[in-house]
């Protein structure tokens, strides 16, 4: 997987270097991004770092925004970039079929879509970079399966952000497909994203459900405190073990501690940085667009190399 998307990163740095006297001869290209997470999230904060990246490396002026699971609010910003006659447009899909629409006045101004983090191909967008959402579920499952975590009978915990998002349906499809036929048990609670909040609806639901085996974080900041709500009910490291995305340093601290047995990485930084050169090459006179997958699991046999990478980010 990391082989695969180096190379494609690497076919796009070229196609760009070959084009930046173009670019800069040319109008500056105007390129709006918007994301339904937050400016907190240390997800997005590592997107939006390499969203920058992208806009300086063409000499774009790029557009940036956070709604914050707001859908109003993010196609609000949808439609001001169409009304500008925005040169491309990147977006998440938080919820399918919400975009078909502007997604097709887009497409009839001439101006690219490129979707990235969470996909709705339906829609008609030119390329997706990011996840197979449906994928992760499943590996997450096989994880706790192959690894004699789970059997039948057993009940998984399932916490998200936000319940009917793209992301939960078709992660928890994921999930269902390797569960339902072995008669593994589980359950979707939605619990919001304030961390105060989200640890507490954790802490209650662990709390009257003492046979929960293993808890699946179905978004980042769910599984990033798993652990603050195990603590909380006192249990020990590995005694329920969790597996879910794998963004924050809290992820990678839990699995190092045995909290967490794995997380799923999807490269935030490239999610942000893929997304602007895919459209800027789509702008261009006989641009193509393509899917990009990014994904990569780690546990406690790896998980330094990516808490490094964290880090650096931090830095920069």
């Amino acid at each position: 997987m990391i082989s695969r998307l180096t190379a494609l990163v690497l076919g796009i740095f070229v196609f760009s270097a070959c084009s930046t006297v173009a670019t800069a001869q040319s109008k500056t290209r105007q390129i709006y991004l918007m994301t339904h997470g937050s400016d907190a999230d240390p997800m997005w904060i590592e997107w939006n770092r390499g969203a920058i990246a992208a806009c300086a490396k063409i000499h774009a002026k790029c557009h940036i925004s956070f709604h914050s699971n707001n859908v109003s609010s993010q196609k609000e910003a949808f439609n001001s970039a169409i009304a500008a006659r925005a040169d491309g447009i990147a977006t998440t899909s938080a919820e399918p079929k919400i975009w078909n629409k502007e997604v097709a006045a887009a497409t009839k101004a001439g101006i690219p879509v490129v979707f990235f983090n969470s996909d709705d191909p339906a829609a008609g967008r030119y390329s997706y970079i990011g996840a197979d959402l449906f994928q992760a579920g499943v590996i997450w499952a096989k994880y706790l399966v192959d690894n004699k975590v789970v059997k039948a009978g057993d009940k998984v915990f399932l916490p998200v952000e936000a319940a009917g998002a793209t992301y939960q349906v078709l992660e928890t499809k994921g999930v269902a497909s390797v569960f339902d036929p072995l008669g593994i048990k589980y359950s979707v609670l939605e619990v919001g994203s304030e961390p105060a909040s989200l640890i507490t609806r954790m802490t209650e639901y662990l709390t009257a459900n003492r046979d929960v085996k293993a808890i699946i974080g179905l978004g980042d900041l769910v599984t990033a405190h798993s652990r603050a709500a195990l603590k909380n009910i006192g249990a020990k490291p590995g005694q329920i073990p969790v597996v879910g995305w794998g963004y924050s340093k809290d992820t990678a601290e839990a699995v190092m501690e045995g909290y967490a047995m794995a997380g799923l990485w999807q490269f935030p930084y490239d999610l942000g940085y893929l997304p602007v050169m895919i459209v800027d090459g789509l702008a261009k006179a006989g641009g193509k667009g393509y899917d990009i997958t990014t994904l990569d699991l780690y546990d406690k046999s790896n998980v330094q190399t990516f808490l490094k990478t964290m880090m650096a980010a931090q830095k920069k």
